[in-house]
């Protein structure tokens, strides 16, 4: 039954958020730039609720804090150097025309999807509420991700069909990650406080150094991004307020 919620949230996570992507692509130009950073805002919040709420709380309960805040520190630092290596991605913004970076667009998502499916299976080994409330922090901010790949994917020429193609490739890489999640740490149970904090890292990393400077860098709607965030922080509440 475990198995059956991972699988099912590595999916939606992953297919289905490109699927909402692509779907976004369908509306005209203007309406998809309100979208978007409403999108992203909301994905703030459900990371940071997630992170600071659900994930932390949860290692710190099964591990000494002391050692949780500094695998927190530890990731963040991680995640910095991996993207300095652009291994580690999380565009939100379409690049300029002719990319040269777009095929490695898609390795850096793949590797990133592979993670996103760690976290969720480690997040519902604690707890199925926990591994509800990642799950809907990754899809938050996996839709307006691929809308960035995809624009870049573009730009750099691909069409539609094939950018679709391998947008969708890519994201499969969630359910093995996933799978390997769910089996390797279920037999070292020891390990998942120190997965979740290493998971809250990233999460509070992509929100705080990849998407808040992109909706500052949108001046106009700060207390309609300011509400959304809240709406995202909320909707993680929900879920652990109900345990």
């Amino acid at each position: 039954m475990l198995l059956a919620w991972i699988l099912c949230f590595s999916v939606l996570g992953s297919l289905g958020a490109v699927g909402g992507a692509a779907l976004l692509l369908a509306f005209p130009d203007e309406v998809r730039k309100r979208l978007v950073p409403a999108l992203i805002a909301y994905a703030v919040g459900t990371l940071l609720g997630a992170a600071f709420l659900g994930m932390i709380p949860a290692a710190a309960g099964n591990a000494p804090i002391k050692t949780v805040s500094a695998t927190v520190l530890a990731g963040i630092v991680l995640f910095f150097l991996l993207e300095r290596l652009v291994l580690w991605r999380h565009g939100h913004e379409a690049a300029s025309s002719s990319n040269p970076a777009a095929p490695l667009i898609l390795v850096g998502d793949a590797f990133h999807n592979f993670v996103d499916g760690v976290v969720i299976a480690a997040a519902f080994l604690s707890s199925v509420p926990l591994g509800v409330a990642a799950g809907l922090a990754v899809v938050a901010h996996e839709v307006p991700q691929e809308v960035g790949d995809f624009a870049i994917l573009l730009d750099g020429g691909y069409g539609r069909k094939k950018a679709l193609a391998l947008n969708t490739l890519s994201a499969t890489a969630t359910l093995p990650g996933a799978l390997a999640g769910y089996l390797w740490l279920a037999d070292v149970q020891g390990l998942v406080p120190y997965v979740l904090a290493l998971s809250a890292a990233s999460f509070i990393y992509i929100a705080v150094a990849d998407l808040l400077p992109g909706l500052h860098r949108r001046p106009a709607g700060g207390w309609r991004q300011l509400a959304l965030i809240g709406a995202g922080i909320a909707t993680i509440a929900v879920f652990h307020l109900s345990r």
